[in-house]
This record gives structure tokens, sequence and C-alpha cells, in this order.
């Protein structure tokens, strides 16, 4: 399955540094282990897409309701495609 998702600037450009490898969100469409996600980076401010794209797969979850996270959130670890 491939997710299109929405990512502010700052963490669009942590992404493309590599010093961010994981993705926190709300785990409002089933992901899983395998999944890939478009990351297109969105300006809030200008309520616009900069027209930048990522491709990561996703390798890890961790689901919520534990460790802090809230129950219908996901931490999910991404490598790239």
């Amino acid at each position: 399955m491939i997710h299109d998702l929405k990512t502010h600037p700052e963490y669009f450009a942590a992404l493309v540094s590599g010093s961010k490898n994981f993705e926190v969100r709300k785990n409002d469409r089933t992901y899983l282990i395998g999944d890939e996600l478009l990351l297109r980076e969105y300006s809030p401010d200008g309520n616009v897409y900069t027209g930048r794209i990522l491709h990561r797969r996703v390798d890890y979850i961790l689901n919520g309701g534990q460790f802090g996270i809230e129950p219908d959130y996901c931490v999910m670890s991404l490598s790239k495609i």
C-alpha cells in the first residue's frame, strides 16, 4: 500500500538530511510494515505543496498505547527506497 502524506518543511528537511528516519502519525490508515510513504513537502503558512517529494518504506511500527505514545498513534521506522 502507498500512503500519500503531507509533511511540514522542517520535518521534510530532516528526512532529506538523514537526521530523521521515522514518522509519528495518527494510525488512521492501518499502516503496515512494507507499506510505502510518499511524503510531500507542504507549507502550512502558504497552504501549498512545494513540489518536493520523498519516497520511503515502513520497516518497523511501534504502536501507541505504550511508552507514552497515544493509543491511536504510531511511530514508523523508515528507509529509503
